[in-house]
């Protein structure tokens, strides 16, 4: 029996520890790993919350800043248990939630200043947990994305934590564009005054843009045994540079990233999704779930800045209760540059696609949170549309509705790493419209599964996105059989986890 230990910022296996797509694959890796009777324990931070109906298991005692800090590891009930599997978290009075789904800070004046001293601390309770053999002699170890990385730098510099080079060490880009960079020196939320006795190697961890930095990011690419993407199109992405707003790429590590495949330590393995034990909604609840959610957030003290809008919402959404419109268009998704940078981009496009969405009677239905000017631009394009609605929260019941009774899911993305929503459509026979970009490309095709739109300029990416978004209302209101069978490969459309584990256990683990 191996023995793996997940790191992350996030696990969707347990309650209220979720974000984006992520935290999904923190939920389901683990599960598949353990039906193949290995053992997996995974740990994130307890963000002074997570921890309170948890089991206490341990104190982790260790130093940062130069003084003694006492953290305490708590085993937490996941939503459903697995054979083989141990969730846990790490809670310290320092490791604090930030108003990104409770979880990320948004640090506009100092970017990762908070986050950078929560998830070092977090890393360095994780080592010390690794060391005192709180779950067990590993054989792997699975890092997430920049916030886990630091673990990786402990390993390889601290002298207290030598002994942890003997297992392998697994680094998952899941976001490329978000790297955790902070200062060497002269700053609270620096390495030195964290690790004070830490001889640092400047070169090894320097940001190659801002050389008195760490990048959180390049140290987990350039010091993991493995390094891996999240689709086949992604990995091609980031070996060339970025070109914005045309292109996301490397993103200025393209050169770390070309070094590691060069070692053959860089490897793009599709994300996935389940297709069995799922949450299944219940049909013709779209509306009274919208109303609902969006009573729930108007009773919220935090969101009483918007309540004005919660109501025009509201209003919106009720006429179409006993007057059902014959087309849906959704997204589900954060409200970020990433996600809709083509609609706030180009207004005036995004309303010619409203016009021609009215013309067969039909609605575009947004949900999310996130960059306060995007969540502005949709206020105020639903106050000017009649056929916008924008549902401004989060509620997974809503959620679930929108993905059974939507006709086509709109996912316009400037780059996309993999994504998860196109999967969880596309399994409720929804076809795509995407960008033809990254792990979109890896899984819907024109014509076949879905619709794409692509470009050389942003220019021609958003004219051939209005093109192709009239092209399926086209086949929608004059050729069903086409639809039909759009709608039918969809269905049958299947990125499984069994599969994208396989490649896992033979690339990243080296188990095969």
């Amino acid at each position: 029996m191996n023995n793996f230990l997940f790191v992350s910022a996030e696990n969707d296996a347990i309650p209220d520890c979720k974000a984006g797509g992520m935290g999904d694959v923190v939920r389901d890796v683990p599960r598949e790993i353990s039906k193949r009777d290995d053992k997996v324990h995974v740990v994130v931070p307890s963000y002074s919350r997570l921890h309170k109906n948890g089991i206490f298991k341990t104190k982790l005692e260790f130093s940062l800043r130069g003084r003694p800090y006492t953290a305490e590891l708590y085993e937490v009930i996941p939503k459903r248990v697995d054979k083989n599997i141990t969730h846990y978290v790490i809670h310290h009075p320092e490791i604090i939630e930030g108003g990104i789904a409770h979880i990320y800070h948004d640090d506009p004046t100092e970017p990762f200043f908070n986050d950078f001293i929560k998830f070092v601390i977090f890393c360095t309770a994780t080592a010390e947990a690794i060391k005192m053999g709180v779950f067990g002699d590993l054989d792997i170890v699975h890092m997430h994305d920049w916030h886990a990385a630091a673990l990786l730098f402990i390993k390889q510099y601290h002298p207290n934590y030598q002994d942890l080079k003997k297992m392998r060490y697994v680094y998952t880009i899941h976001n490329l564009a978000i790297q955790g960079i902070r200062p060497f020196y002269n700053n609270y939320a620096s390495v030195n005054n964290w690790f004070p006795e830490v001889e640092l190697d400047h070169r090894a961890l320097m940001d190659s843009r801002y050389q008195d930095c760490i990048n959180l990011m390049a140290v987990g690419i350039r010091l993991a045994d493995a390094v891996h993407t999240v689709s086949p199109s992604y990995k091609e992405d980031v070996l060339l540079p970025s070109r914005r707003p045309e292109f996301i790429g490397g993103e200025s590590l393209e050169n770390d990233l070309i070094k590691a495949d060069n070692e053959g330590r860089l490897f793009g393995i599709l994300n996935a999704s389940n297709y069995g034990n799922i949450r299944v909604a219940e049909k013709g609840l779209l509306y009274r779930n919208t109303v609902k959610a969006l009573f729930r957030w108007l009773q919220d003290t935090s969101k009483k800045y918007k309540a004005d809008f919660l109501a025009h919402t509201g209003e919106k959404i009720m006429q179409y209760v006993g007057n059902r419109p014959k087309f849906i268009v959704s997204s589900v998704a954060r409200l970020t540059e990433q996600k809709f940078y083509f609609l706030k981009r180009s207004p005036e496009a995004f309303e010619k696609m409203l016009a021609r969405l009215n013309e067969v009677e039909g609605i575009f239905i947004l949900l999310g949170t996130g960059d306060p000017d995007y969540e502005e631009f949709f206020r105020e394009m639903s106050y000017k549309n009649k056929n916008f609605v924008f549902t401004n929260g989060q509620s997974e019941d809503l959620i679930d509705s929108m993905y059974l009774e939507t006709d086509l899911y709109f996912m316009p993305s400037l780059f996309e790493p993999c994504g998860i929503s196109q999967m969880l459509a596309m399994r409720n026979g929804n076809p795509c419209l995407v960008h033809h970009t990254g792990g979109l490309k890896d899984t819907v095709e024109h014509m076949k599964t879905g619709f794409a739109f692509e470009g050389d300029t942003y220019d021609m990416q958003i004219k051939n996105m209005v093109e192709r978004f009239d092209e399926a209302l086209t086949i929608w209101e004059h050729d069903k059989p086409t639809w039909k069978k759009i709608q039918a490969n969809a269905k049958k459309a299947r990125f499984t986890w069994e599969k994208s584990l396989d490649e896992y256990y033979s690339s990243l683990y080296m188990l095969q």
